[in-house]
């Protein structure tokens, strides 16, 4: 049988931990946190009640569409905290009606075109995992369409002269990556969803990655993007740059499925590295943490990792045990060993205060992912396996959600603190607890991403969930902390898109005349509005 993602939750079927597992964590939480409830079971599958299919499965197409119940639960919502309590509680309350599985662009142009003479509206689906309502069908009594890409998941061609690769772009990251290492090449782009996402969603997405400086996003790594529109095919001209007026691969990077179905890209990509350094280094003020990281981002040595955890996030993780802030510091070459650059970085964070981990550190040539530093192994592992603790979160009564976003390092400091205030007290007030004391929120931080002008701070928060009423909490806590981070002079999302969630603020952050023109775009490509309406602008 075919191993199944879960109709519900992040990871596969299998993956579900016991309910003595459960019980357990709960006990954990309870005891590290001073909140969570008893252990509750999701609903299973064969119970989810759907509407009715709106839609006849035509015939004359093989299996090119379905409507069997699972996948349209499966394709029903994304990852975000709001989604997966709901499919926990068997809520899904916009599925699609039939989902799509193309095997080639022939049929992507075969769906569009019988979904417009439906008057039915074709979501774009990667992996799924959108945490902002990208892949949700909130488009009223309109039929849906959701349009997965996952049989399209080949490398097509490498160049080896020119470091790129073709690839089609429901290839997930570790099937490119697999089929990247037979040419001794690797693409490098591991967002945290990397396991199930897909490369077309990252494009779609300008999805943030691995590297923490320099080539920061999925944007850095794109030769060329060809795509399917209902009003015909768009493919940029394979080139190193250009200077011929406006980038078209720049309009479909973040274009979140509305203008187009991205088939496949050309992307960058390089040798995998032989050399690695990893070193974890404590601050005892935050302030001179976020001070080193602007110096060593303003050095131009682009550290792989240049990652921050604040003591509560570096605690939470298991990097630290609270009494100081953690930045997790990291080189990495194909070609050089990077003793060097590592130990100039390190001397930057000495001049501000740091404290380099006493163990050892890998400077010799390896090719994996592990680290003699301790903290930095249990970072990375925590990173991993975050998406799965939620849906541990979720049955055991605790809410959790992430704020991600970008700001100049001259009002980094006022930003961070005024974020972090607005969440401790909107997330005290949705949850009836103190913002501070016993089984009061915790709110944490970390910076993910460092350039030269500024960096992208992640915030999070864990807090007693009120059952039933889980996402009325995150409504409030969401609109509370995405006017402080707009009102602040922030953006909405660095690396997490717009999808239906962000809309209110994306609204206020972009130029209206950009927005105009965005809709006419759309309107000549999709007349009918049929690519994921309600996306970036709203249907015509």
């Amino acid at each position: 049988m075919e191993r199944r993602l879960k109709h519900w939750g992040w990871g596969y079927e299998d993956q579900a931990p016991s309910a003595t597992q459960l019980r357990e964590a709960a006990e954990g939480i309870r005891a590290r946190f001073g909140f969570g409830g008893e252990v509750e079971k999701p609903v299973p599958l064969e119970e989810v009640e759907l509407r009715a299919v709106r839609l006849k499965r035509p015939s004359g197409f093989g299996d090119l569409f379905s409507d069997e119940h699972y996948e349209r639960v499966s394709h029903a919502l994304g990852k975000a905290y709001r989604d997966v309590v709901r499919g926990f509680y068997g809520r899904f309350e916009n599925p699609p009606d039939l989902v799509a599985f193309p095997r080639d662009e022939s049929e992507i142009e075969a769906v569009l075109s019988w979904a417009e003479a439906e008057g039915a509206a074709v979501i774009p689906f990667g992996g799924g995992t959108s945490v902002v309502g990208g892949v949700e069908a909130r488009v009223g009594e309109r039929p849906v369409v959701s349009l997965d890409l996952r049989r399209l998941d080949r490398v097509l061609e490498v160049d080896p002269a020119s470091l790129a690769a073709r690839i089609q772009a429901g290839a997930t990251g570790p099937g490119l990556e697999g089929q990247l290492r037979e040419h001794g090449l690797t693409l490098r782009h591991f967002p945290q969803s990397f396991e199930y996402s897909t490369l077309g969603g990252w494009i779609a997405t300008r999805a943030g990655g691995h590297f923490a400086t320099l080539e920061t996003h999925v944007d850095d790594l794109v030769e060329s993007v060809r795509a399917i529109t209902p009003r015909g095919t768009w493919e940029s001209r394979r080139l190193p740059g250009s200077g011929a007026g406006p980038s078209p691969d720049r309009l479909l990077i973040g274009s979140e499925g509305i203008l187009g179905v991205i088939a496949e890209a050309w992307v960058r990509v390089r040798p995998r590295p032989e050399f690695k350094s990893s070193v974890s280094v404590e601050f005892g003020e935050f302030g001179q943490a976020t001070e080193a990281i602007r110096a060593i981002a303003q050095s131009g040595l682009y550290p792989a990792n240049c990652r921050l955890l604040d003591a509560g996030e570096a605690e939470l993780t298991g990097a630290g045990d609270g009494s100081a802030h953690l930045l997790i510091l990291g080189f990495e070459s194909a070609d050089h060993p990077v003793d060097t650059s590592m130990d100039r970085a390190l001397e930057i964070a000495r001049d501000h205060a740091g404290t380099p981990a006493a163990t050892g550190r890998d400077v010799a040539p390896v090719d994996h992912g592990r680290s003699t530093d301790r903290s930095v192994d249990q970072w990375r592992g925590a990173f991993l396996l975050a998406p799965y603790l939620r849906d541990t979160f979720v049955a055991c009564g605790v809410l959790s959600e992430t704020f991600e976003t970008a700001i100049t390092w001259n009002r980094f400091e006022e930003f961070q603190a005024t974020v972090m205030e607005t969440a401790r007290r909107a997330t005290a007030e949705a949850c009836g607890v103190p913002a501070d004391g016993p089984g009061s929120p915790r709110v944490s931080c970390r910076l993910t991403h460092a350039y030269p002008d500024g960096a992208a701070p992640y915030f999070t928060v864990l807090a007693p969930a009120i059952r039933g009423g889980e996402v009325e909490q995150w409504d409030e806590i969401k609109a509370a902390v995405s006017e402080a981070l707009i009102d602040a002079g922030g953006t909405i999302t660095h690396h997490h898109a717009v999808g239906r969630d962000h809309r209110p603020w994306y609204d206020r952050q972009r130029p209206a005349p950009f927005a105009a023109a965005l809709r006419a775009a759309k309107a000549e490509l999709d007349p009918a509005g049929m690519l994921n309406p309600g996306v970036l602008i709203d249907p015509a």
